[in-house]
């Protein structure tokens, strides 16, 4: 009833890293990890990157929170997006939240558990928070006083996350 909780996602990049999942990861989640990878070298020109920035660039993924262990199919396009943040250099915002899965294409997948979602965001004094565009109907089940003052912001495509979460 009280909801969820907001993870923190770390990147760091480097020539000597290869790919590292850290932080007690479950097998969904390090999946995403791998399809965000993915997704950003194949998207790398939309999202300004130089690809032959990426080329022999290693990539350390963590997920903070101790011995916690962490899993679920709701974490990709925050994955994919701090990925895209530390290869591009630019800090995601500090006041946005996002939850969704990521498919190869790039597309946003809807996610189950928005209420609880939204109330962990909303604790942590998040003012924007990304959806899948395919749970639109889920936000508008949800009682008012869990979606007052958040900005919720409906997204398809990977490119639409990127464009909110980086500061420009």
């Amino acid at each position: 009833p009280y909801g969820g909780d907001t993870l923190d996602i770390e990147v760091a990049v480097g020539p000597t890293l290869g790919f590292q999942l850290t932080g007690s990861l479950g097998e969904v989640m390090k999946e995403s990890a791998k399809i965000a990878m993915s997704v950003v070298k194949s998207n790398a020109a939309d999202f300004g990157i130089d690809s032959e920035k990426l080329k022999g660039m290693g990539v350390h993924i963590h997920v903070p929170e101790g011995a916690v262990s962490k899993d679920g199919p709701s974490a990709g396009i925050a994955i994919t997006t701090a990925i895209a943040s530390a290869v591009k250099g630019v800090k995601a915002r500090g006041d946005v939240a996002m939850t969704g899965e990521i498919t190869l294409k790039g597309n946003v997948l809807p996610i189950g558990g928005l209420r609880e979602k939204l109330l962990a965001a909303k604790r942590a004094g998040i003012a924007t928070v990304i959806v899948p565009k395919a749970n639109k109907s889920n936000v508008e089940d949800i009682p008012a006083e869990v979606t007052q003052g958040l900005d919720i912001c409906y997204v398809e495509s990977i490119g639409e996350v990127v464009s909110v979460a980086l500061e420009s």
